[in-house]
């Protein structure tokens, strides 16, 4: 556990951008019952957790993607924090619309990308992985060399590593599951016995033995 990775997850805790309910689990559009809830656009209304996030994902970047000519946002929850971390590096950023729009140049991209750029994906959530998989994916049909993905927080899925795998994409994050779970323990947000049964949910989501432990 590295210094960055737990001021992080104190700074969510704090604001309950991360916010963990064992005994009375959220529940996902999927219909997945859930210990936590995980809401990273509560980090732009704190300055001084916004701060520490895109001073994080500059370092990040700059020690994984050194390369990086461009910073890409995923829509929506990733743009801000691709323009803030792009002004602090001094680099160019733009954006990824989740379709096509149906107007003007009807772009999928918006802001500049030139052929063979190095892009670094700016996302704010990792979980299964699937969306920010399709955004790399319209990158490199648009010509972008795409290094990678810098993320604030990821859930660590086996479903989620699994497809970034495949995909030959490689991500890096500001903090992880397992993290948020043991500093939210040793913080007394949660119970020490609750971290067992997150890291259960998280091993296998659609199992939910966690909830009666």
């Amino acid at each position: 556990m590295t210094d960055l990775q737990k001021t992080i997850a104190k700074d969510l805790l704090s604001i309950q951008a991360v916010f963990f309910r064992p005994d009375q689990p959220f529940t996902w559009a999927s219909g997945i019952k859930s210990p936590v809830y995980c809401d990273n656009r509560l980090t732009l209304s704190n300055p001084a957790v916004r701060l520490d996030v895109e001073k994080g994902l500059a370092e990040l970047i700059r020690a994984h993607y050194p390369q990086a000519e461009v910073l890409m946002g995923t829509s929506t929850a990733g743009i801000a924090h691709a323009a803030i971390t792009a002004h602090l590096m001094g680099l160019p950023m733009g954006y990824v619309r989740s379709g096509a729009k149906d107007h003007g140049r009807q772009n999928q991209i918006e802001g500049r990308l030139e052929p063979g750029q190095k892009v670094v994906v700016v996302e704010d959530l990792i979980s299964t992985g699937g969306s920010v998989i399709e955004v790399v994916k319209v990158l490199q049909e648009a010509g972008a060399q795409v290094l990678g993905i810098a993320s604030i927080f990821t859930y660590g899925m086996e479903k989620g590593l699994r497809r970034l795998a495949e995909a030959g994409v490689e991500n890096h994050s500001l903090t992880n599951f397992d993290v948020i779970a043991q500093i939210a323990a040793e913080e007394n947000y949660i119970r020490p016995e609750d971290v067992a049964r997150l890291i259960a949910f998280r091993n296998n989501p659609s199992d939910e033995s966690w909830i009666g432990k």
